[in-house]
């Protein structure tokens, strides 16, 4: 995977972004595995994982389940591309030095094994091949990486599972109760702003040559579904996949959401600015309603926006300061 695909989830390639996600929409379960400290979970793909207990030692394959684990208070053993989460996933920093287990598509099996940990955490992104590979090293929980019609759902459930692994339920109830606070705090500032039903089309894109491509995240995705709980509203036209709920257009694409402000993310170490310095010269980008109004907000470095409650909430702290200031 090259550096500027590292803001994508593990399966999206340059030239497409549908891809189903799979496993169970059912709450995971918990069960007595025959002791007071032992554990048997249910992941998203109905499989049962046995726990000896609590899990300690943890590689993180994805970086939604690393920023859960951080956020939970477990530093994980392991962490796939860790350059790259320290990059994008400045919400939950890593506060201790995680061995680097490869990239997220391709985990080093070997390196996993020699990491003797007590549990893996996988998404269902990663194929069934490496997660067989994997859980010859140690129990591998496959959490459902997204779902377009429950986003925020699915989040805390995955967080919650991860908790339940770990032995940090009380931590996973008061992360979840921040990020519901924050929502409210921030729809209530929006609101009294005068931007309640405003319209802001949220997206990310590359540049290749002088050519830019736009990734819209629309109606399903994570970050739409957290502008409609601050009660904004989404001009996207485009269908997205069913899984992260993204989409695909062009410069040209951006003239369909009329005068809705345009909030886009970035980063300075990996792709750079696609928009300000790709978009700078060029006539149509230039024409638009956004632009000329001024209304175009590049949020920080570091929100990744396919994480969970933390990166979330410095999503929306995000979000509310541009378009209010």
């Amino acid at each position: 995977m090259t550096s500027k695909l590292r803001a994508w989830p593990v399966f999206v390639a340059v030239a497409a972004v549908a891809l189903a996600g799979c496993g169970t929409t059912e709450a995971p379960e918990e069960e007595s595995k025959g002791g007071d400290s032992a554990l048997t979970l249910a992941d998203s793909r109905g499989k049962k994982v046995e726990l000896d207990g609590p899990a300690k030692r943890v590689v993180g394959t994805e970086w939604n389940g690393v920023e859960s684990l951080v956020s939970l208070g477990v530093d994980p053993v392991g962490v796939a591309d860790v350059k790259g989460y320290t990059a994008w996933d400045t919400a939950a920093p890593l506060k201790n030095k995680p061995t680097d287990i490869g990239t997220r598509g391709e985990p080093s099996v070997d390196t996993v094994a020699k990491l003797k940990p007590d549990l893996i955490i996988a998404t269902n992104d990663l194929s069934d091949a490496a997660v067989a590979q994997l859980s010859k090293a140690a129990p591998v929980i496959v959490l459902k990486s997204a779902d377009a019609t429950r986003q925020i759902d699915q989040m805390k459930e995955n967080l919650k599972l991860i908790a339940k692994a770990t032995g940090t339920e009380d931590k996973a109830d008061s992360q979840i109760e921040a990020f519901e606070k924050k929502l409210a705090q921030g729809r209530k500032k929006l609101a009294d702003a005068g931007l309640d039903g405003e319209q802001v089309a949220v997206a990310d894109g590359w540049q290749e040559g002088n050519q830019v491509s736009v990734r819209p995240f629309v109606k399903g995705s994570l970050l739409t579904d957290v502008n409609t709980e601050l009660g904004l509203k989404s001009p996207w036209k485009v269908k997205g996949d069913k899984a992260y709920g993204l989409g695909a257009t062009d410069v040209e694409g951006l003239t369909k959401v009329g005068d809705a402000r345009f909030v886009y993310i970035a980063n300075a170490t990996d792709g750079g600015d696609p928009f300000a310095e790709g978009l700078k010269d060029n006539a149509v980008w230039k024409s638009l309603p956004f632009v000329k109004k001024d209304q175009v907000h590049r949020l920080p470095d570091g929100i990744w926006m396919f994480g969970a409650t933390a990166s979330m909430s410095d999503y929306v702290d995000a979000l509310v300061g541009a378009l209010t200031k």
